[in-house]
């Protein structure tokens, strides 16, 4: 070969090994950046930032109406950004929800909207909490993998910038729903009179939440639009229907010789249970009522292969029947004033008697469990169909048992009776709380549709 003809080969080759290097570097790239869409586009990436929220509600320990706000603004945060990437397939919540504007449109082509959804997501729920930094730890890690998997920076800005227009707005919207004004209004004062609610063993704790239904509503059109019938009439006399209501918990809610132990416990949600022993004060800390049919969300779109915006799009639903259902039974709750159980029973029939489950700190009528299961329920239902058979995991992590279920409404017709069998609702508040939660969950189906119409 001569000596052109070599030199002219080397050159040749020179270009192929640059050119197979450039592609191999391209390759690479696109292979990455592949891998961090393909994590931004799993469900499962929504679903712990939610758990991580539960844990974070769990450790601070928030009464269950103030967590189903908790709960509510970041997914409404969500839902509007998975709104705007899906205009076609759901509904703008203008116009369905009480005050709710229209969130920035996206301007920016290198916003990934399902980074941005999460990003408002944590921004507007680490504004409602007091452990900020456990949601932003797992913010930045999530972050970081991402980062990992080829998340370019000029993605991750626009996206975060993106998320924090949006949590702006939502956090200026619920400014107006009077939570930070009731934070100053006057507790509950004990009423005398033996039909009234007092406060209840071991703490005595101050009634939680008075003036809940006051709060903004999100579709209902007040907190007092469902009243239910009202409590049967207070009276001692042996045989009365308010005595067979006080017999019926005595004989079947009691610690002892319990029968349905097992659904009690399973429902319990009780996110503060407190036991003396001796000097010593021991608390236990658990989700919420909310929080399990959150949890009860987690698993049935997992196992309907929902796609990370339909997975958003039940959260919304869910957490928005779940407070207006806490609306609509606090506003009952402290207009009737139903003394408890436990009250009447050690006062008038058994001094040592206790119930299965520790008796909340708030009136009896209606049972809220009860109102904001089946509530949730109609919601579900709605989603995904009338028999839509579960395993419910939810309790797992606390100690107990899976519970199976051949729809939501059997699970809302469980937890309910769970309140009864626990010792702290008589018959009456579960039956009208439920009628209460169906007509609470009925009403949104019927005014507020997120998916559109095909």
């Amino acid at each position: 070969m001569s000596g052109h003809k070599y030199i002219l080969k080397r050159k040749i080759d020179s270009v192929i090994i640059v050119l197979f290097a450039f592609l191999a570097f391209f390759l690479s790239g696109c292979k990455e950046n592949t891998e961090y869409k393909k994590q931004l586009e799993d469900p499962e990436l929504f679903r712990s930032t939610m758990k991580r929220l539960t844990d974070v509600i769990v450790y601070d320990v928030f009464s269950p109406p103030i967590a189903s706000r908790v709960y509510m603004y970041p997914s409404i945060a969500s839902y509007a950004i998975m709104q705007k990437a899906y205009p076609s397939k759901y509904n703008s919540l203008v116009g369905q929800v009480n005050g709710f504007t229209e969130i920035p449109n996206p301007t920016d082509k290198n916003i990934n909207l399902n980074l941005a959804s999460l990003h408002a997501f944590v921004l507007v729920g680490k504004q409602l909490i007091f452990s900020e930094d456990k949601l932003i730890e797992f913010r930045d890690q999530t972050y970081e993998r991402l980062k990992e998997a080829g998340l370019p920076d000029k993605v991750l800005n626009a996206s975060t910038a993106y998320g924090n227009q949006v949590a702006e707005h939502i956090l200026k919207w619920a400014e107006g729903d009077l939570y930070k004004q009731t934070r100053t209004f006057p507790q509950y004062s004990i009423l005398d009179e033996p039909k009234y609610w007092k406060p209840t063993p071991p703490n005595y704790m101050q009634g939680i939440e008075p003036h809940w239904s006051k709060i903004r509503t999100l579709v209902l059109k007040s907190g007092d639009q469902f009243i239910p019938t009202p409590p049967i009439p207070f009276d001692l006399t042996e045989g009365s229907p308010f005595m067979k209501q006080v017999m019926d918990v005595y004989e079947n809610g009691g610690k002892k010789n319990n029968k349905n132990d097992e659904i009690a416990k399973f429902w319990d949600c009780n996110p503060y249970v407190v036991v003396h022993q001796g000097h010593t004060m021991l608390a236990t800390k658990k989700i919420t009522p909310g929080g399990h049919w959150i949890g009860i969300t987690e698993i049935v779109s997992r196992k309907a292969n929902s796609s990370f915006d339909e997975t958003i799009n039940a959260y919304a639903n869910v957490s928005i029947s779940l407070f207006d259902g806490f609306i609509s039974c606090w506003d009952e709750k402290w207009r009737s004033l139903v003394v408890r159980p436990e009250t009447i029973i050690n006062q008038y029939i058994d001094k040592d008697w206790e119930p299965y489950l520790q008796t909340p700190p708030f009136p009896e009528y209606t049972s809220g469990h009860s109102v904001i299961s089946r509530s949730a329920a109609v919601i579900l239902t709605d989603l995904y169909g009338d028999h839509f058979d579960f395993i419910d995991t939810s309790e797992i992590e606390f100690g107990l048992p899976v519970r199976e279920f051949k729809s939501f409404i059997h699970a809302s017709e469980e937890a309910a009776m769970s309140r009864h069998y626990g010792g702290i609702h008589y018959m009456m508040a579960i039956e009208e709380g439920v009628t209460q939660g169906q007509k609470v969950g009925e009403y949104i189906v019927q005014n507020m549709q997120t998916l559109k119409q095909n």
